[in-house]
């Protein structure tokens, strides 16, 4: 069977069309051909990445095309693509179900807010549309991380911007048109910086394939300045701090299910491209950055978790969350260590589970109240929400990193790494800050204990007296990722089976 990468990112984006026809006619239930469709390119990763001996994520996969104005392009499969396809894949049809039910509340609700008539039609446009942007921006995701060429990475990494942003101008919540344009113009401002970087890098380099490009073309007087450009895009994106501002903003007022896209799968693409281009192409220049980029990424730690203890309003409060934790994505990649890295792209997978099934619950609580997203004007909801509870406290477990989730995992390799890299190194100032990183964990566990006691227990207000967990549209989904976190936490062996090997011999080679 040839051509499994091409068609599982380009069958999405052939069929957006025939998904928003077939919504005209079927309203909410389009969502069952947006999920096959993203279940079949889901089959065809997970399939192409299975070596003989059927464990996952070992195998390597490449489909070269042919395209005149860049040369030869293609697309390739690999430990490190393999667990962000996968993240991004197995979230996007996750969420192809879970979106039925809520979308079509989101959309009920918006007629509402604004006083209009509503209609089965209209209903029915508004949910064609939501698919069919969806299965494009899903595409666009993975069309990122499975790019051989810094040209075509780039396409993909703006075609996900797109239907990102008419996603939430269109589908948000408050000033969501405001909140869209803001979204695009910092994210934009930094597709640009990375594309400056990439077009040098290509220039110089000889080539923009990946593997053909030869860091030693670089001229030394330019390669911190390629470095600054590559990186201030990639850490927009990443969200790190400083350069965060855009997604509390976006991913709060994003309707609920593209924030539990936006937030776990699609900021941490950042990290893939910055391993990706750092570590296998520009190697020295990597290793003349480690030292900001940690110290940015504990930054980053500290203030997002500290942003998130102040929010009132629980999508908020997930999205400084989420800015947090990209600071352990990017303080693991500053270790210079492939433990660490391996971390951080673990990170990636145990995050993405994680804050899905919190915004997930969060889009539960918020469907079943009415509305309310104030942590204050909640409480006692874990006796009429329970499965909706559990999921929030196995998210939150994952991301304080508590066995036997997938978050532990992650954070004992990025830790492992900082110390093992400061060790190795005999360095005393890395030992320092991968102490300081380990000693600001406890801020993660105090908001997400916090939350899970004001919004599970105490007094439940008589308003909820009578709200229970959503349909089962909405709480399989939540199960079904409760399962995948405990799996993938208790067998890591499928992450860093085909992980390990490749930044060893990375890592080996900068020595």
């Amino acid at each position: 069977m040839s051509l499994l990468l091409l068609q599982a990112v380009f069958l999405p984006i052939i069929l957006a069309p025939v998904v928003y026809l077939v919504g005209l006619r079927m309203g909410k239930n389009v969502g069952w051909l947006a999920f096959l469709i993203m279940l079949y390119s889901t089959g065809l990763v997970l399939y192409s990445g299975m070596s003989n001996n059927g464990s996952l994520f070992t195998n390597t996969r490449l489909e070269t095309y042919s395209w005149n104005p860049i040369g030869n392009f293609g697309l390739y499969l690999d430990g490190l693509s393999f667990p962000f396809a996968a993240i991004i894949l197995i979230l996007s049809t996750t969420l192809a179900v879970y979106s039925m039910p809520y979308m079509e509340h989101r959309i009920k609700e918006e007629f509402h807010e604004n006083k209009k008539k509503f209609s089965a039609d209209a209903l029915n446009r508004k949910m064609a549309l939501y698919y069919s942007l969806y299965v494009i921006y899903a595409a666009g995701m993975l069309g990122t991380v499975l790019a051989t060429n810094l040209i075509q990475f780039y396409i993909f990494f703006e075609l996900m911007l797109i239907p990102s942003f008419f996603l939430i101008s269109e589908f948000g919540y408050g000033e969501r048109a405001k909140i869209s344009v803001m979204y695009f113009l910092w994210t934009h401002v930094g597709a640009v910086s990375l594309l400056a970087g990439i077009l040098t890098v290509g220039y110089f380099g000889g080539s923009f394939n990946f593997v053909e490009i030869a860091e030693s073309g670089l001229p030394n007087s330019i390669r911190i300045w390629v470095a600054i450009a590559i990186s201030f895009g990639l850490l927009m994106k990443l969200a790190a701090a400083g350069l965060h501002v855009w997604l509390p903003y976006a991913h709060a007022e994003s309707p609920t299910p593209i924030s539990a896209l936006l937030s776990p799968a699609m900021i941490g693409i950042g990290a893939y491209a910055f391993l990706r281009i750092f570590v296998f192409i520009l190697p020295s220049v990597y290793q003349s950055i480690v030292v900001v980029i940690t110290i940015w990424g504990l930054l980053t730690m500290i203030y997002g978790g500290i942003m998130a203890y102040a929010q009132d309003d629980i999508k908020r409060l997930l999205a400084y969350s989420s800015v947090s934790q990209m600071g352990y994505i990017i303080f693991g990649m500053g270790s210079l260590y492939y433990l660490g890295v391996t971390g951080s792209v673990f990170h990636y997978v145990s995050h993405g589970t994680g804050k899905a099934l919190l915004f997930m619950a969060a889009g539960s609580i918020i469907m079943q109240t009415g509305g309310v997203r104030s942590i204050r004007k909640l409480g006692g909801l874990g006796s009429k929400l329970p499965i909706t509870g559990i999921a929030a406290m196995i998210g939150f477990l994952a991301i304080v990193g508590v066995p036997p989730t997938n978050g532990f995992q992650s954070e004992w390799m990025i830790f492992a790494g900082a110390f093992g890299g400061a060790l190795e190194s005999g360095s005393t100032s890395k030992l320092i800050i991968a102490a300081l990183a380990l000693a600001v964990t406890p801020i993660t566990a105090g908001y997400a204990l916090l939350t899970m006691r004001k919004v599970f227990f105490g007094k439940l207000p008589k308003d909820f007296e009578n709200i229970k967990d959503p349909s089962l549209l909405m709480t399989i989904p939540l199960l079904f990722l409760c399962a995948l976190t405990l799996l993938i936490g208790i067998f890591p062996s499928v992450i860093t089976d085909g992980l390990i090997p490749l930044l060893q011999s990375a890592f080996g080679g900068m020595k």
